[in-house]
């Protein structure tokens, strides 16, 4: 599917609302939201229901006039997660959509193959996983294990692709869209030489995507068992998180019950204090790889264009770019001392 094809079946110009009711290959949106998620969608992101595809048709009209190289699926319901994640603000919408593409664009060692196929070995190391259970505000927890991850094995990049497809998967749930997630990451025995794999270069990219190029809701970053050496990379990192973000960090330390205020013990594994049994990556690791078709039809959908200009991403600004660049090239001597 090509964004043009696309953008010609979609434009005002090619017909009325009603005519584009026949128009083929438009799944129909049909919301699978609760009655009390309509009502907290309509409370937290200004989403009417009475004017959703009305909203929607707004969207595709925009990536249509002004990207229609762009590339990327139009359907109801894949728009409908960049309008939640910028709270029905189009030109906030459009702009993630378009940094969501160029974002895989740039970054040919993530995004190329991507498949759960592809990123088993990281799977089977239980590096992330999702907790089974949901938290009291139903959303789900991302659980990073760095320290299950071996350098050695496969670079800092495929750990990243799990991360991404995690995400990936997660988002397709309309109540994921709407309560977003929550991060839990262990950093037991994170040395010095692991955490110098996550340069200025990755560190960059990672929080591009995290906070302007992906359609999800972080609401809490929890961070377990840092060592020392994780407050140098926080503190280097933290100017250029936007203070949103950064505010949702918690760094607990060894204090579970620190923990527990944040995550209840109840959906927690015994690894941090919690009820519910040992932590299980199997169940998480079989749903991921059991979609490997939905993946491939999905991302068969998103073009890679060749003549889209890099000006079309606005994550940043240059002046920014030039800030993080050369403050992140003091991170190697700041991890050092704090090490």
């Amino acid at each position: 599917m090509s964004g043009d094809s696309d953008c010609t079946r979609t434009s005002p110009s090619a017909g009325s609302p009603s005519d584009n009711e026949f128009l083929p290959d438009r799944p129909k949106y049909v919301c699978s939201l609760s009655p009390d998620l309509i009502t907290k969608a309509r409370e937290e992101l200004q989403e009417k229901p009475e004017w959703r595809l009305r909203d929607v048709q707004a969207l595709r009209d925009m990536v249509c006039k002004d990207y229609p190289s762009l590339g990327t699926c139009l359907d109801d319901a894949f728009l409908l997660r960049f309008l939640r994640a910028r709270k029905f603000d189009y030109d906030r919408a459009l702009q993630l959509l378009v940094n969501y593409h160029t974002c895989r664009r740039s970054w040919p060692e993530v995004f190329n193959n991507l498949k759960p196929s592809a990123i088993k070995p990281v799977l089977e190391s239980g590096f992330v996983t999702v907790l089974p259970r949901l938290d009291p505000e139903g959303r789900h927890v991302v659980c990073i294990r760095p320290d299950r991850w071996t350098p050695s094995n496969y670079p800092i990049t495929e750990n990243i692709r799990a991360i991404y497809l995690t995400l990936e998967k997660l988002i397709q749930s309309e109540e994921t869209q709407v309560n977003g997630i929550v991060i839990l990451a262990d950093y037991k025995g994170v040395s010095l030489s692991k955490a110098s794999h996550f340069g200025p270069f990755v560190a960059k990219k990672v929080i591009g995507i995290l906070q302007d190029g992906f359609p999800i809701r972080i609401k809490a970053v929890n961070i377990i068992n840092e060592p020392r050496i994780f407050k140098g990379i926080f503190a280097i990192i933290k100017p250029f998180l936007k203070e949103k973000i950064a505010n949702r960090f918690f760094l607990h330390g060894c204090d579970l019950n620190s923990l527990h205020q944040n995550i209840p013990p109840v959906i927690l594994p015994e690894e941090y204090g919690g009820t519910s049994g040992k932590l299980d990556i199997s169940t998480w690791n079989e749903l991921l790889l059991a979609s490997e078709e939905d993946f491939l039809h999905d991302f068969s959908q998103l073009v890679l264009p060749c003549d889209s200009s890099p000006h079309d991403m606005l994550v940043s600004g240059d002046a920014d770019e030039k800030q993080c660049d050369d403050s992140l090239r003091g991170m190697k001597p700041q991890l050092y001392y704090c090490y």
